[in-house]
């Protein structure tokens, strides 16, 4: 059977990274497999997690590169070299362009920490979801995979999961609830209806 070959682009310590490899290794990722992890940053954990898993990993250092041109030429090199369907942004902190976007139309996924369309967009990233959540008093959070387009969490959604939000929560107690109950379940999921969506079509 055909699989999608996946890339996953990081920047920290992967911890969606490490669903995506239990999702592969217990057969609930079939219709793709992680082909390449690509970092921008030289000191992720999640290229020491696909290393453990032994899957090929590289980094591409925007201050090693002139211009956003250059950042997402190297990137789009990698990409091409492998083979890549389907790319999936895995805690990946670093803005990509339309030029960039646009080249692979629904072949991008994000996970976002929260209910899309809330607490999402330009400036919400990280801890800064969970404590925007907190601040608005919502009783009910979340996460959301989504297709990824030029508008910073603006891509059709694929996935979302709810989460309670109880009333000693911070955001550090939410981030780790939401990761653990939406977001480690939801992307692996995502990235196996994507991938099987893929491999019928071709």
């Amino acid at each position: 059977m055909k699989t999608a070959r996946i890339a996953v682009l990081v920047s920290g310590g992967g911890t969606n990274l490490g669903a995506l490899i239990k999702a592969e290794r217990e057969g609930k990722l079939k219709s793709g497999k992680i082909e390449l992890v690509i970092s921008n940053k030289a000191d992720a954990y999640a290229l020491q997690r696909a290393a453990n898993a032994g899957i090929p990993t590289a980094t591409v250092l925007k201050k090693e590169c002139l211009t956003q041109e250059v950042f997402e030429d190297r990137i789009m090199a990698l990409l091409s070299e492998n083979k890549i369907d389907l790319i999936v942004l895995a805690g990946f902190m670093a803005i990509l362009s339309e030029r960039f976007t646009s080249a692979y139309p629904e072949r991008i996924i994000n996970v976002h920490p929260s209910l899309i369309p809330s607490f999402c967009g330009k400036g919400f990233y990280g801890l800064r979801v969970h404590e925007a959540a907190l601040a608005y008093g919502v009783k009910v959070t979340g996460a959301t995979v989504h297709f990824v387009n030029e508008v910073p969490d603006g891509g059709r959604i694929i996935m979302q999961k709810a989460v309670a939000i109880r009333e000693n929560d911070t955001p550090e107690t939410l981030q780790k609830r939401v990761m653990r109950l939406a977001e480690w379940q939801i992307l692996p999921a995502a990235v196996e209806k994507v991938s099987a969506a893929m491999t019928a079509n071709q």
